[in-house]
């Protein structure tokens, strides 16, 4: 019970290790690649046979490994993978709101919780229970967001690209 949360410590016959702070693993139940995909297997997997899992975590000293986050956009919340586009999907169908982009925070309690920043019409007279409201009936309530933050405008590199690395940075 004192480990609850952790993902645990390497699997038999399997070595696990962090490479800044990504889990690498690498054994005989670890695949070798991907299917007629040699790009995508050059990029996960390293000349001598480690696996990049994309997971990000912190080992402790007994061995044990806690996943914090993904490289990617997975927002970990409770062990669920919880995915922004299925989030970001509901808040596209409502028209009081013009842009809107979902990031992981970190929560003493579940390890990830998710927040909505969004962007309303300049009209709206949206408010945070109005947004939680939207989901209602369309996901699962433990992928709600914990927070909803407003804002005038999300930021956004010279592509237009949302930077979700600083709406995260500005959340935690």
């Amino acid at each position: 019970m004192r480990k609850l949360g952790s993902a645990g410590k390497a699997a038999p016959h399997c070595d696990v290790k962090l490479v800044e702070g990504e889990v690498w693993v690498r054994g005989p139940n670890v695949m070798r690649g991907y299917w007629n995909d040699p790009v995508a297997t050059a990029a996960a997997i390293t000349p001598d046979g480690w696996f990049k899992t994309g997971d990000l975590a912190r080992v402790d000293d007994s061995g044990y490994f806690w996943i914090i986050g993904r490289s990617k956009d997975v927002i970990i919340s409770g062990g669920e993978n919880i995915y922004p586009a299925e989030l970001e999907n509901v808040l596209a169908d409502c028209p009081e709101i013009v842009e809107y982009a979902v990031v992981g925070m970190a929560d003493a309690k579940w390890g990830e919780a998710v927040c909505a920043y969004v962007v309303r019409d300049r009209n709206s007279t949206l408010d945070e229970d109005g947004v939680l409201a939207l989901f209602t009936d369309r996901i699962a309530t433990f992928k709600y967001p914990r927070r909803v933050v407003f804002m005038d405008h999300l930021p956004r590199n010279a592509m237009g690209k949302v930077q979700k690395s600083e709406l995260k940075r500005l959340v935690s």
